[in-house]
């Protein structure tokens, strides 16, 4: 059962052995629905950060050599696993962050893809002959593993986020050092890594530090060992991670916040696009990067689409997550809840009409839908972690164009229209990473470079921009005759 998750793996994995850390205090970890106490878990110092990523140093030039079809029953054999366990990973995903049970199965859905696409990026990496100016001379071009890549994982998709970095940095002849976030060490790390373990990873390759910077600072940052810091969270710690990875000489690959929109021109069919933007908007309570913050409707649909999208939004069922029934789950932790109640409050004192105005008990936020929202309100441009939703009336796809783009973040939208083509004219003007044409905000596939722009991060993920983020190039030539020097 994945109650056994919580006592089994509330330790740090350094070196292939599972131990407490030696720090002064203890990171606990509490179910964000009821507040029940899952785990108690002395956290690691910087002592064992540096630990760990000498473990993965130490092992990794000997995984590197290892032949890649060797290497590639690992993938295999962790598919099988994560397929053999998925019953007790749901569990463990709604009782650590308060998924629901569409939710868990959404993140377990991707999580195995992304497991088999690093089945095959094993065998990816190749090389090339490129020509030279010089006679007799070879020019070899080899794609190598970056070394050892430092991965921090965040709590809202902390399993399928982990895997994500883990997955293919491993898979392409890294080690890897996962930090999970503090509110989900078990989904996010330690779970992970008893997984690989099982699959037959070598010891000291994946290693997992549950720590917090009030103990360990910048240093897992700052070592000297990886060479790549993947990132998924916040666009200010995002911010302050690939300055410190830039003074250290190290890649980012940052993967940071949004405040995506969905648009509903005049042609769209409105029943389809409330669908999507309800899906888009309240998924997983609306913690996630890609989701919805904005619904903009042209005012010839205006009132037909709110009309269908305030009945579809009172519909959706908030409370426990552990009910099938349950869409509305809480959020991961009172900060969270008290901050998305703030600037819902905030918006209304500013002229904001709430159409649907939910009620915050502990961490369970219900559904808000706010209109008339003030042009110079914050709340238009900032990432609502939450269940609240923007309905914004435009004049005109020039108009649309203009306020979707009128943000700090580019990660995703999507555009509702009759006309396929002029969607993705509409696509084509807005500054995002990801943009769709009559679907939702929410997606993630393994071939598709995924990332953003602007505040939305640094870097793509996924296919072949997963070998740029994890690999590097090396030039190795060789001269068959005699080089004439000058002197």
């Amino acid at each position: 059962m994945s109650s056994s998750y919580f006592t089994d793996l509330a330790r740090q994995y350094i070196g292939g052995e599972w131990r407490p850390g030696t720090g002064s205090w203890d990171i606990i970890d509490f179910n964000p629905y009821d507040g029940e106490k899952l785990a108690s878990i002395t956290i690691a110092t910087v002592e064992e950060v540096d630990e760990a990523y000498r473990a993965a140093a130490a092992a990794q030039k000997e995984w590197a050599a290892t032949n890649p079809y060797a290497r590639r029953a690992v993938f295999e054999k962790a598919l099988g696993l994560l397929q053999e366990r998925e019953a007790e990973i749901t569990e463990a995903i709604i009782a650590e962050l308060g998924g629901t049970r569409l939710k868990a199965a959404f993140e377990l859905h991707l999580a195995k893809e992304f497991l088999r696409e690093s089945i095959q990026l094993v065998l990816r990496p190749e090389g090339k002959i490129l020509p030279s100016p010089v006679d007799s001379k070879e020019n070899r071009l080899y794609r190598v593993p970056v070394g050892v890549v430092g991965v921090i994982s965040p709590f809202n998709f902390p399993f399928l986020l982990a895997i994500k970095s883990v997955a293919p940095a491993l898979a392409l002849g890294n080690g890897v050092v996962l930090k999970p976030h503090q509110d989900t060490p078990v989904v996010g790390g330690s779970l992970v890594a008893r997984i690989f373990e099982d699959a037959g990873l070598p010891g000291g390759l994946l290693n997992v530090v549950i720590t917090d910077i009030a103990e360990i600072g910048d240093a897992f940052l700052e070592h000297p060992i990886p060479k790549v810091i993947s990132f998924t969270g916040s666009d200010k710690v995002g911010r302050h991670v690939a300055t410190v990875c830039a003074a250290h000489f190290k890649r980012s690959v940052l993967e940071l916040g949004g405040n995506s929109a969905l648009v509903v021109l005049d042609d769209a069919d409105v029943d389809y696009a409330v669908d999507a933007a309800v899906f888009s908007r309240y998924v997983h309570q609306g913690q996630v990067c890609m989701a919805a913050n904005r619904v903009l409707v042209d005012r010839s649909l205006l009132a037909e689409f709110t009309e269908k999208f305030v009945a579809k939004v009172k519909s959706l069922k908030a409370g426990d997550p552990r009910d099938a029934e349950t869409v509305i789950g809480p959020v991961i932790n009172s900060s969270q809840a008290d901050a998305i109640t703030g600037v819902v409050q905030q918006a209304i004192a500013e002229g904001a009409t709430a159409l649907v105005h939910g009620a915050t008990t502990d961490n369970l936020v219900e559904p808000t839908v706010l209109t008339d929202v003030p042009a110079g309100s914050p709340i238009l441009r900032q990432e609502i972690f939450g269940p609240v939703a923007l309905l914004i009336p435009f004049d005109g796809e020039e108009e649309a164009v203009r306020l979707v783009n009128d943000t700090p973040y580019g990660l995703s939208g999507a555009v509702h229209t009759a006309d396929v083509e002029r969607g993705v004219a509409f696509a084509q003007q807005i500054d995002t990473g990801m943009f769709h044409v009559n679907d939702g905000t929410v997606h993630d596939e393994p071939l598709v470079p995924f990332g953003g722009e602007k505040n939305s991060g640094i870097g793509r993920l996924n296919g072949e921009t997963t070998l740029d983020a994890f690999t590097t190039l090396k030039w190795i030539s060789i001269q068959h005759g005699r080089s004439a020097f000058p002197f």
